[in-house]
């Protein structure tokens, strides 16, 4: 993703942070221990000085050999941990203290952005489409088949099972999910369910509403005769571990829709990146609004999860009073 250069620094002054509050928790700790256990401060100036006093002799051609010295740090790291431990601390009690110990809150692993950099990334997208605020309540803690009956049940209980095993295989096997059918059927819900767990185990998720991915392959088309204008939120859609494409049809016919949406499909299958959509429309319908090349890619590379029954936003509406 390519970020405004307010928005990389707003990232990494987070990431500074991060480490400052990091050394304040080591240096409070470690004032603690030496308050408390004497004999720890002594070790750790024992291990400073042997080592300083070690390399001074390796200088001099006289020092202990690099295996007695790395024997001699580990008795009295054992001792400090055993001291820790004695005392009611945990072994780790002194060591550094990160948010995330893969990238050790730098954001980068190597020249590499680390996953939770990404996913700080992928956030300011959250912020725009509002997917937190419906993860809140959108989840499978909330699911409920109070809502539906008969050929409806079944249809939707059918529908969960296979949200749940595209959650399950998401790593192993290639999917992807096309949800269609009435209004208020549980298709936007059971999306925000499978983003919900996705992102809980670490994948990059990007949900957007139809009109906001094609406003968003607009903008990012006017960036290329003008750079500030370009958002760069192209590559995302297409490099995402899950798009997740909300009320597809909404969005006013055109033929840049129609080639856009047919790049960002085909793009994403060529990749085997996982994409769910969401519809109201028919499947005639979506054959004669876009194209047989569109249809083609969704029949041939989606399983389709058909929903019906009736508008469960009101139900609860009506419910409510």
């Amino acid at each position: 993703m390519r970020l405004t250069n307010s928005q990389y620094d707003s990232i990494m002054r987070s990431y500074e942070e991060r480490r400052r509050i990091s050394r304040q928790t080591l240096e409070d700790r470690t004032r603690l221990i030496y308050e408390k256990i004497p004999e720890y401060e002594e070790l750790d100036r024992r291990i400073a000085s042997f080592s300083i006093e070690n390399v001074r002799l390796l200088l001099s051609g006289t020092g202990a050999s690099p295996d007695e010295l790395k024997k001699e740090i580990r008795k009295l790291s054992a001792r400090k941990s055993a001291l820790l431990t004695q005392n009611g601390y945990p072994a780790d009690f002194l060591a550094p203290v990160y948010k995330c110990s893969r990238c050790r809150d730098t954001g980068y692993i190597g020249e590499d952005k680390c996953s939770c950099f990404k996913a700080a990334e992928i956030d300011l997208i959250y912020e725009q489409s509002h997917i937190k605020n419906l993860l809140l309540t959108e989840n499978f803690s909330q699911l409920s088949y109070d809502y539906y009956d008969g050929d409806d049940l079944e249809k939707f209980t059918k529908a969960v099972q296979i949200c749940q095993n595209f959650i399950e295989n998401f790593d192993k096997d290639y999917h992807n999910l096309f949800f269609y059918g009435t209004v208020g059927t549980g298709k936007s819900f059971l999306s925000c369910c499978v983003a919900k767990e996705l992102i809980d185990r670490g994948h990059l998720v990007i949900y957007l509403s139809s009109t906001q991915l094609f406003e968003a392959f607009s903008k990012d088309m006017r960036g290329k005769d003008n750079p500030d204008a370009a958002s760069g939120i192209s590559e995302d859609i297409y490099g995402c571990d899950l798009l997740i494409i909300d009320d597809l049809g909404t969005e006013i016919p055109s033929s840049f829709v129609s080639s856009q949406l047919f790049s960002c499909l085909n793009n994403r299958i060529l990749r085997e990146k996982s994409t769910i959509i969401n519809t109201n429309i028919s499947l005639e319908e979506l054959r004669s609004r876009y194209s047989d090349r569109i249809f083609s890619r969704i029949m041939g590379y989606y399983d389709v999860c058909k929903l019906t029954g009736n508008d469960i936003r009101m139900k609860k509406k009506t419910n409510r009073k």
